[in-house]
């Protein structure tokens, strides 16, 4: 249940909808205004209550157009509570010639909380030989629980096309990472009496994870890891959007599955 919904242009939060009578929210959060602007400053708070399931997406990719001045800025702020869990899969960037973009998200998770989450981005409009045009895209993502640091990353990259080969997408025009996270729960903490030790039980995750990948074959590259505090994170080059849609969709209904006992979830965009 959606308890409290506030938004100002050019960011609206739709109404929430229950896609497959599984429980979980889904929210659409949209840019009417078709992208992301130089000089915008869009600011996202999201909380869940305790043992609440929400799943939030986009509409559609999101556009990064041209800043010959300020960077776009574009900050995310989530609370997610005790045994709750977040499903965060928006669509992916794409950033114009010349476009300048700076986002942060910050996740807090309580205990025995599950979080999902992707970020996707394309090299640009590839079939318009736009790749690399973009000036800036400076990305982190911070995630705690309350023991401390769970993820810590951030990717500052600058477009001088052409590029190609090792920190370069390797040629491929579409990347994405996929994490998948469960903050401890207080008697975890204290004393591991799981009957498998936690950490094995992520990699056993990470390796069927990567084994689905590898089978629905989107065309391009993937790897998954352990994290050091449990959780795992996958890294994926796609040639295309569709091949990109198939993996993610792949990470995505495994992960659903084997960590909040759902079957596969269709957003339906149309």
């Amino acid at each position: 249940m959606l308890t409290k919904r506030r938004f100002t242009l050019p960011l609206q939060a739709l109404e929430p909808m229950d896609l497959d009578g599984d429980g979980v929210a889904t929210l659409l959060l949209l840019n009417p205004t078709g992208g992301l602007l130089a000089g915008d400053r869009l600011e996202t708070d999201i909380v869940l209550g305790p043992g609440s399931r929400v799943c939030l997406s986009t509409p559609s990719a999101t556009r990064v157009y041209r800043s010959p001045g300020p960077a776009a800025v574009q900050r995310v702020i989530i609370d997610v509570g005790a045994g709750a869990a977040l499903e965060w899969l928006p669509d992916h960037l794409i950033p114009s010639p010349g476009a300048r973009l700076r986002q942060a998200t910050e996740i807090r998770l309580a205990a025995d909380a599950t979080l999902l989450y992707l970020d996707a981005w394309a090299t640009g409009r590839a079939a318009r030989g736009e790749g690399w045009g973009f000036d800036l895209l400076d990305s982190s993502l911070l995630v705690r629980d309350e023991a401390g640091l769970l993820l810590r990353e951030r990717s500052i990259l600058a477009g001088s096309p052409p590029r190609a080969g090792l920190g370069a997408t390797e040629g491929f025009a579409y990347a994405a990472t996929f994490v998948a996270l469960r903050a401890a729960g207080v008697a975890l903490r204290a004393a591991d009496v799981a009957p498998q030790p936690v950490g094995e039980r992520w990699s056993e995750l990470a390796r069927a994870l990567q084994d689905e990948v590898d089978a629905a074959g989107p065309g391009g590259r993937a790897g998954v890891t352990t994290l050091g505090r449990g959780g795992v994170l996958a890294r994926l080059l796609c040639p295309s959007a569709p091949a990109l849609q198939v993996a993610v969709q792949a990470l995505w209904a495994a992960c659903r599955q084997r960590l909040l006992g759902l079957p596969p979830a269709r957003l339906r965009k149309l």
